[in-house]
């Protein structure tokens, strides 16, 4: 049977999907890695640290105290403890257990609260640029992407008038990142207030707040989070985990924190799909969000200290834009300039042809900005030594001086 004739064999919903680009040049990456090339691989989006020891132990103690069992669909109570104390401690948002859902990572959760709220036809506004998989969660679900673009001159950020223009009697959940991926870039607490003043003044219209970079933000406000705002309390569901700030992308915990419908059905559809999730994860997770920061501090520092190391020498190579990202561990040029332009081999039409010609001619994997709804950019993580992001960088430098 035909590569075709078995694809018309998987269902719509599933044909209509596209696949995932950052996992699609990681795939890439490790194809020509094992063919013997010395690619540098920045295209995943994942801490190159340790997860820390303390909540390694816990793990090691979970195991010997023999925690194997099914957990509750929802998670162990000390842990949505744990999580509801931490968002009262960080978030300044007051929910109780009862509130919280503990999934298979905040990419689990998210893809939750969208089949969870949204029927056919409806409108979900997505903040661009946009994590990968925002958009296909929410075809998913047979809603309907609304995209809103941030500017690049506005550091990539939406504005609360943008908002207010694309609001329609469809709209029923608006969906964004702060600290970004890909971009990097924070919505300050002045922004995030005008922000909800639009949407105080459209009852039925939910926010799904994703802040799984929280705990890498570069900013001397630092986070703010909009579930915090009285008014919009109920209407807020907001996703964080610990893949990103405790080094614990393999673990895979991510939760919601929401109002008690919501969380109740959030409960009720993964009781459906894949139950509790892993026992020894949740309860390293507990360690994780009951113990120190300090860790977690000390990893944001280095990526700080990378993102001024890589943003320096991004702006050294002519014809590419950058901005300063705020948080999380990306940089993100605008690359436009070369498009168009060819080595006498290879013509340039767009980001996907750049980040594609890049890696399999000079070892370099990033991602291309038209999967994170940014078309002129390219995706470039931080999350490397410094020895492989210099290198990474001069080998694009080297590469662009051969377009014409």
């Amino acid at each position: 049977m035909s590569a075709v004739a078995e694809q018309n064999r998987l269902a719509d919903r599933i044909n209509a999907l596209e696949e995932s680009s950052t996992l699609a040049m990681t795939k890439m990456a490790r194809e020509l890695a094992a063919q013997g090339h010395k690619v540098i691989s920045l295209s995943v989006g994942e801490p190159d640290f340790k997860t820390p020891a303390h909540i390694c132990e816990a793990a090691k103690k979970a195991i010997d105290d023999g925690v194997h069992g099914y957990s509750p669909v929802a998670g162990y109570p000390d842990l949505r403890k744990a999580i509801a104390d931490k968002l009262k401690r960080d978030n300044n948002i007051d929910w109780k257990p009862e509130n919280i859902v503990v999934s298979t990572g905040a990419k689990h959760s998210l893809a939750n609260v969208i089949q969870v709220l949204i029927n056919p036809g409806d409108e979900v506004i997505i903040f661009a640029p946009y994590w990968v998989s925002y958009s296909e969660m929410v075809k998913l679900a047979e809603g309907k992407s609304v995209i809103i673009d941030g500017a690049f001159e506005n550091d990539f950020k939406v504005t609360a008038a943008q908002l207010e223009a694309a609001i329609t009697p469809k709209t029923k959940i608006v969906m964004y990142a702060s600290p970004n991926n890909p971009t990097g870039a924070v919505y300050s607490e002045s922004e995030l207030r005008e922000i909800a003043a639009v949407l105080e003044k459209h009852e039925g219209i939910y926010v799904l707040a994703d802040e799984i970079y929280e705990y890498i933000n570069f900013t001397e406000e630092g986070n703010f989070s909009i579930g915090s705002i009285p008014a919009l309390k109920e209407r807020v569901i907001t996703v964080n985990g610990v893949a990103k700030g405790f080094a614990m992308t393999g673990w895979r915990i991510g939760f919601v924190g929401a109002a008690k419908w919501i969380a109740d059905g959030v409960e009720k559809l993964q009781g459906q799909v894949t139950s509790g999730t892993n026992s020894i994860a949740q309860k390293a997770a507990t360690v994780a969000f009951n113990g120190t920061l300090e860790p977690s501090k000390e990893m944001a520092k280095a990526y700080q200290r990378r993102r001024d190391l890589v943003i320096g020498l991004l702006k050294e190579i002519p014809g590419f834009k950058v901005r300063v990202p705020e948080g999380a561990f990306y940089a993100f040029p605008d690359v436009s300039y070369y498009f168009g332009k060819s080595d006498g081999t290879t013509t340039i039409k767009d980001s996907d042809d750049f980040s594609n010609w890049i890696l399999n001619k000079y070892y370099v994997s990033t991602v291309a900005g038209s999967g994170f709804g940014a078309p002129n950019c390219i995706r470039i993580s931080t999350a490397a030594s410094d020895e492989s992001l210099v290198e990474a960088v001069q080998r694009i430098k080297e590469a662009v001086a051969t377009l014409k």
